[in-house]
């Protein structure tokens, strides 16, 4: 090796940096998808899902439309982690048995309380609650901060501006590397 490339080699403990680097991914876990903000309540999966509903016009007084469609509008700009996961998270804000007030309408089959699986995506219909415009009001309006997504492509909001306290009202339940919240 030459004396430049010499310059540039750190000397670590591998045990110091395995720790480090767990802490670090753990850390990065929580903050961005484990477990739900106190501020709003939600996951950023949650947020994302009833953000693109907004964005998407499905208000408590217009037709559902194709829960596929609000994942995939998801997926493709908010949150690269899957369509499952997605699709978990916006049934099971559907659910009046996982909520005690379901923020997303689901028609058609969104599981059964004795744990019948849901329809798959592309049979059910949602929108969203009237109690969810409750949490999205002003959005528009520079209430809350909005940063970049993923890719950099679009922006998102840190937060929901929310006027219910989500977290009291429904609960949250999470798990994340090493800590876990019901």
């Amino acid at each position: 090796m030459t004396k430049e490339k010499m310059k540039n080699v750190i000397n670590a403990e591998v045990s110091e940096e395995m720790k480090k680097s767990y802490l670090d991914y753990a850390m990065s876990v929580i903050v961005s998808r484990a477990l739900p903000a106190i501020e709003d309540g939600m996951k950023p999966v949650q947020r994302r899902i009833l953000y693109v509903m907004n964005k998407m016009g499905l208000k408590p007084n217009v037709q559902t439309r194709k829960s596929a469609t609000v994942v995939g509008d998801v997926m493709g700009k908010y949150h690269p982690h899957g369509d499952s996961a997605i699709y978990d998270a916006m049934v099971r804000m559907a659910q009046d048995f996982s909520l005690r007030y379901p923020l997303v309408f689901g028609q058609g089959n969104f599981g059964s309380v004795d744990g019948d699986p849901p329809a798959a995506m592309r049979y059910t219909e949602a929108k969203m609650m009237a109690i969810t415009s409750e949490l999205l009001q002003d959005i528009d309006k520079e209430t809350v901060k909005f940063v970049d997504n993923y890719d950099g492509s679009t922006k998102e909001p840190e937060l929901l501006p929310g006027k219910l306290p989500t977290l009291m009202l429904n609960g949250a339940t999470g798990i994340a590397v090493g800590m876990a919240t019901n």
